[in-house]
């Protein structure tokens, strides 16, 4: 077993335990907007597969394509000459931690769609990431208000940490479906299983659901 699939084993272990890493529980379990099976953390935990890509933002490109009209490779200054986003939305992670209130700035994927014009047998898109994490999800849950490629949280840019330069949020869903160091978009007819999907875990991801795994 090389080195990826220890780390790969290691955290879906983490995951099925449930349990954080180096959170700080707050207060209390349960209310009307927490999911099932979550607890609140001040802090924001890191988990990935053990490899943070170091990417400049000289080097930085977002590369969109697929069953679209307009394929776009956007640098940096591309990225931020789009019309910018703000939000604030709650975070879930699979591993049964959530964090409320985070104050997210980027571009939101409905701007994104403006821009490459998905065509009508679009029905799914898959993400891939600089160190080649992917995850799935229908179009439809990409069309949301709240989801979008952020480049900062609470007001600083984000860290290599957690996915900087830039990373998807997808509010309704876990976060392993917020790709992080976002590289790739690809629109599809056809759906195509991620990194975590193809080893087990839900493919819908709802929160709300308690919808883990597979």
């Amino acid at each position: 077993m090389d080195q990826n699939d220890r780390l790969t084993k290691s955290k879906e272990q983490w995951a099925r335990a449930r349990r954080g890493g180096e959170e700080r529980e707050v207060f209390y379990e349960g209310d009307d907007r927490l999911p099932p099976g979550q607890h609140l953390v001040e802090t924001w935990p890191v988990l990935d597969l053990g490899h943070k890509p170091e990417i400049s933002l000289e080097e930085w490109r977002l590369t969109i394509g697929g069953a679209v009209t307009t394929a776009v490779i956007w640098t940096w200054a591309n990225f931020l000459a789009q019309p910018q986003f703000k939000d604030v939305s709650d975070f879930h992670c699979v591993t049964s931690w959530s964090r409320y209130d985070n104050e997210w700035e980027g571009v939101s994927f409905k701007q994104l769609m403006t821009v490459v014009q998905p065509l009508p047998s679009a029905r799914f898109v898959l993400f891939k990431s600089y160190d080649d994490y992917t995850t799935n999800l229908p179009l439809s849950a990409c069309q949301d208000d709240d989801v979008l490629l952020t480049y900062k949280w609470n007001g600083r840019p984000l860290t290599k940490e957690h996915g900087g330069p830039v990373r998807m949020i997808v509010p309704k869903r876990y976060a392993w479906k917020g790709a992080k160091w976002v590289k790739e978009i690809t629109f599809s007819e056809q759906d195509e299983k991620g990194f975590w999907e193809v080893r087990g875990y839900s493919n819908t991801a709802f929160p709300w659901k308690n919808d883990r795994y597979g």
